[in-house]
């Protein structure tokens, strides 16, 4: 059975307070929240989610998503859960100030998204749709929809879905044929058929609020010819109240490899009602930021689900007694054995990587919008396909990991440790693949600006390596050294990916090691932070703290068995396409 969820409280009050160098949660917050609150606040989140959602993961994978006479069913206590997490205050509390939701810092909301999806990824996944909603209608609903839709979401009274893809257009958007036609009376009927819509359906929230991508009559092909509309699953009165069904048809729930207690549905509008988000021809630039809000979110998740893994193997290779151990007398569990011990401090290594990161692109975010600084929303945005990718890619191979910690156990269901494997899968292909990822991040993040934000990163990281060697002791010393060889193989991987703008099969060939080259370095980069942060505590390097002692025992594995793939990756640019 799976082990207990226990969320990573300490290590949340670590980097809000301590690893960036300065209170990241009293600076976002004007000083309102501090980082012991943002820490009492990720503590509370994991009390929910140990006793509320974690008990219904195992339930919601067997039990999965079902249509039942045109209607989906959703696991016993999925509506119990959702009502808790709506009472509890947790979707306002999530929900940006200027959509009416108490609008906590990106650091604290770094940490609740891991929280929610390390309990239980596919309940959480509802509420990631419906948050990416909120801020796309933030940024362009008019003051009518605002009021008719967004407050209801905010709330947490209706969910939120994004209706994207079509059987003939997946990632190539600018091949979506679902048409959206005026009436005359200020709403579109529209007309096609969706796949692979999250939570598109469910019977835990009285109403769905659909976002569309559609074409309007006589609109250019490709992207630019897509327009945004609203259409609810019902239409809603003028008093607010819920009217009639819209022509809104689940056709089917599709069975997957995971997350089984999500409903990934087939959607069919039938000359539904719709009404326009934003100007016609707009609607790419409307999706994008609900898109955006998703990949970051998916950075997030990919976290969860990791530490969830890592806790289970943890948990069971504590326990676990099998064969003879080297160096030890007796009988020794196999957390003892060399190998299992160098899985465990990988997977440890990594999740706090991939923990740290996503609060610093989170808190980025955060500074970019209190200062309108460019530079800090270039680097923000620059580390958006970077999170997704890397992260997403890595859980992955950590649940994987987790498995083999298990052994033949792991192979098997009732032991739990596979579903974080499975759920884990679809993490690279939703919300855009990796390639698409990368595509976007040599596209428009570093040909076209000749790798400036790419060095400013750099030189970002070199501050940090200069920090290190005047922290002194032995890790802060290799970690140095280490951090600084690879980032002039990155330098150099950089430098290869700007010379090949004129020759863009090159570029593209090897743009998913770039992104991944980059996503290594990076967590590098946090270990290192965390090096200096605990550095400046007494006799932190004689091993006085047990927390301390871990997390530089976590850098020092993670400099020397993961920032080595930064120059392999290197090379790899470097050859461009090769066959």
């Amino acid at each position: 059975m799976a082990a207990d969820y226990q969320a990573p409280t300490a290590d949340y009050a670590f980097l809000f307070g301590e690893a960036f160098g300065v209170d990241i949660v009293a600076r976002a917050t004007g000083e309102e929240l501090t980082a012991e609150d943002g820490a009492d606040i990720v503590a509370g989140a994991g009390e929910f989610a140990a006793s509320v959602l974690a008990p219904l993961q195992t339930v919601g994978d067997r039990e999965g998503a079902r249509l039942v006479d045109g209607q989906v069913r959703l696991p016993d206590g999925f509506a119990q859960a959702y009502a808790a997490f709506v009472e509890a205050g947790w979707v306002s509390a999530e929900a940006p100030a200027s959509a009416g939701g108490d609008g906590l810092p990106g650091a604290v909301r770094a940490g609740l998204g891991e929280i929610w999806n390390a309990s239980n990824a596919a309940f959480a996944l509802c509420w990631l749709l419906t948050a990416g909603q909120i801020h796309a209608l933030d940024a362009a609903a008019s003051d009518e929809l605002r009021e008719t839709y967004l407050t209801k979401l905010v709330s947490g009274q209706w969910t939120g879905t994004m209706n994207l893809t079509e059987p003939a257009a997946g990632t190539d958007l600018g091949a979506i044929r679902t048409t959206a036609t005026p009436r005359g009376d200020g709403t579109y009927a529209i007309r096609g058929q969706k796949i692979f819509i999250t939570w598109g359906d469910h019977d835990v929230a009285e109403n769905i609020v659909h976002l569309v991508l559609a074409r309007t009559p006589g609109a250019p092909e490709g992207a630019k010819g897509l327009s945004l509309f609203v259409a609810p699953k019902y239409l809603v009165d003028a008093d607010g109240s819920l009217g009639a069904r819209n022509a809104v048809t689940t056709v089917a729930v599709e069975h997957k490899l995971g997350i089984h207690g999500s409903p990934t549905c087939v959607l069919s509008y039938e000359d539904a009602s719709g009404y326009l988000v934003g100007e016609v021809g707009g609607g790419l630039a409307g999706m994008f930021v609900m898109m955006n809000s998703a990949r970051i979110a998916m950075g997030f998740q990919a976290t969860g689900i990791a530490d969830r893994a890592l806790q289970q193997a943890r948990a069971y290779a504590a326990d676990r007694i099998q064969g003879r151990v080297l160096g030890r007398d007796g009988a020794a569990p196999i957390a003892e054995h060399p190998d299992v011990r160098r899985l465990l401090l990988s997977m440890r290594s990594q999740v706090f990587a991939m923990r740290a990161l996503g609060v610093y692109v989170a808190d980025l975010f955060d500074r970019a919008e209190q200062t309108e600084d460019a530079d800090v929303l270039a680097m923000a945005e620059f580390f958006v396909p970077i999170l997704k990718g890397w992260s997403t890619e890595d859980a992955v191979a950590l649940t994987s990991d987790a498995i083999q910690v298990h052994g033949g156990m792991g192979f098997i269901e009732e032991t739990g440790v596979a579903q974080h494997y499975r759920d884990a899968r679809i993490m690279p292909i939703y919300e855009g693949t990796t390639a698409i990822q990368s595509n976007d991040l040599i596209g428009r993040k570093v040909i076209r600006n000749q790798g400036a934000t790419a060095a400013a990163l750099f030189a970002d990281i070199e501050r940090t390596v200069d920090a290190l060697r005047a922290a002194g002791g032995d890790v802060a010393a290799r970690t140095a050294d280490r951090l600084e060889r690879a980032v002039d193989a990155a330098r150099r991987a950089t430098a290869a990916m700007v010379a090949f703008g004129s020759s863009p099969r090159d570029a593209h060939a090897v743009s998913v090691p770039y992104l991944m080259l980059l996503g290594v370095l990076a967590g590098g980069w946090m270990h290192a932070l965390a090096v200096v942060a605990v550095a400046a505590h007494e006799g932190a390097d004689e091993g006085a703290d047990e927390a301390d002692a871990a997390r530089l025992t976590a850098a020092d594995f993670y400099g020397a068995h993961h920032l080595p793939r930064v120059h392999a990756l290197a090379e790899t640019v470097a050859s461009g396409e090769t066959a």
